[in-house]
C-alpha cells in the first residue's frame, strides 16, 4: 500500500527542487528527499542538500515534523557514458540540434524511475520533481508529455499508483522565486539565496543578490533574471 498522505521529492539542493520541497512540506504529513550522485561537475550541490535541509525546518514549525529520510544514490553510470558539460570538463554550448551540451540524456528519465523504486520501498505515493517547461533550456526530458507519460510506464511497471507531481512545471524563474515567497516567506527566500546552489560551474565563491554562482553560465543566467524580475514585481494585491 502506498501511503496518500506522504511524498518524496527530488532533491537536488538547487532553487528548484528546494521550492519543490516547500511546497510537499504544506502539503503531506510525511517528506522524504532523495538525491542523486552522477559525478556531476556541480557536486558541490551534494554538500549544499544537507544545509538546506538543516535549514527549511527552521522556516516553519510544521514543516520540522513532516520532514523525514534523506538518501543518495550513486548514478555513476551517466558520468561513465559522458559527453556532457554536466559531467565532462568541457565548455558549455548549443549543438547543431539545438539542445545545449548541458543536457544529460536520460537523466530525469533514471531520476523519476530510481525515485519511483525509493518510494515503492517506503510506501510513498506522491513523487515530487521540480523540472519545467517554461525555463527548460529545450531539455525534452522536463517536458509535461514526458512526465505523464512517465507517470503511466511506472504505474504500469510496478503495479503501483504514483502520482508525479511537477508543481514548477508552467513557471518561469521569477515565478518560482514569487512561489517560494508565498510558501516561507522572506525566510525562505534568504535560504534560497544562501543555502541553495544552481550554478553549473559548481562556484561557491561569490554571493550576488540572487545567490552563490559564477554569474556566467546558463543556470545562473535563469536565477538571476529572474530574481531580478522578482525584485521588480509589485508586492502581491497591489
Amino acid at each position: 500500500m502506498l501511503d496518500p498522505r506522504a511524498a518524496l521529492v527530488v532533491f537536488s539542493g538547487g532553487q528548484d527542487s528546494t521550492t519543490c520541497l516547500a511546497w510537499a512540506l504544506e502539503r503531506y504529513e510525511r517528506v522524504a528527499t532523495v538525491g542523486f550522485d552522477y559525478r556531476q561537475r556541480h557536486r558541490v550541490e551534494l554538500d549544499c542538500r544537507q544545509a538546506v535541509r538543516r535549514a527549511i525546518v527552521g522556516v516553519k514549525p510544521a514543516w520540522r515534523a513532516r520532514l523525514g529520510d534523506d538518501v543518495v544514490l550513486d548514478l555513476g553510470l551517466l558520468k561513465a557514458i559522458g559527453g556532457t558539460a554536466l559531467t565532462d570538463a568541457v565548455a558549455i554550448h548549443h549543438a547543431q540540434a539545438g539542445l545545449p551540451n548541458t543536457f544529460v540524456p536520460g537523466r530525469n528519465l533514471l531520476f523519476l524511475t530510481a525515485a519511483a523504486a525509493c518510494a515503492y520501498r517506503q510506501g510513498i505515493a506522491h513523487l515530487v520533481t521540480g523540472v519545467c517547461e517554461t525555463d527548460f533550456s529545450g531539455y525534452p526530458d522536463c517536458r509535461d508529455d514526458t512526465m505523464k507519460a512517465l507517470q503511466v510506464t511506472l504505474n504500469l511497471g510496478m503495479d503501483a499508483r504514483f502520482v508525479v507531481h511537477t508543481p514548477l512545471m508552467w513557471l518561469d524563474k521569477q515565478a518560482t522565486w514569487a512561489l517560494g515567497q508565498a510558501l516561507g516567506g522572506d525566510a525562505f527566500t534568504r535560504l534560497v539565496v544562501e543555502q541553495t546552489h544552481t550554478c553549473y560551474e559548481g562556484d561557491r565563491a561569490t554571493l550576488h543578490p540572487w545567490g552563490y554562482g559564477c554569474g556566467r553560465c546558463p543556470a545562473c543566467g535563469l536565477r538571476r533574471a529572474g530574481h531580478e524580475a522578482f525584485v521588480a514585481a509589485p508586492p502581491t494585491g497591489s
